[in-house]
């Protein structure tokens, strides 16, 4: 197996006027990518929330445990990160 590689994305949190440049790698899954999104934005200019989060990526909602390399994502893609309510899973 090879390293893991970077690849840098255009991330937005829901509710954020921002879009960060994230550094996430290609065996990170959606619930890492969520969180390296957030680090940049829930606590700062969105409020924390008791919930998970889902990664969306060419309009589709990504599952939880799928790896970037997985779900074809590619250096400067843009993904979107946003809550989920309590008892609905992406």
């Amino acid at each position: 197996m090879s390293d893991p590689q970077p690849v840098p994305v255009n991330a937005k949190f829901e509710g954020d006027f921002v879009t960060q440049l994230v550094v996430i790698l290609d065996t990170d899954t959606m619930r890492e990518v969520a969180a390296k999104t957030a680090h940049h934005v829930v606590g700062k200019r969105i409020p924390k929330r008791d919930a998970d989060m889902v990664v969306s990526y060419q309009g589709r909602e990504l599952p939880p445990d799928m790896t970037v390399a997985e779900a074809g994502i590619a250096p400067l893609q843009n993904v979107f990160v946003d809550w989920v309510e309590k008892g609905v899973t992406p």
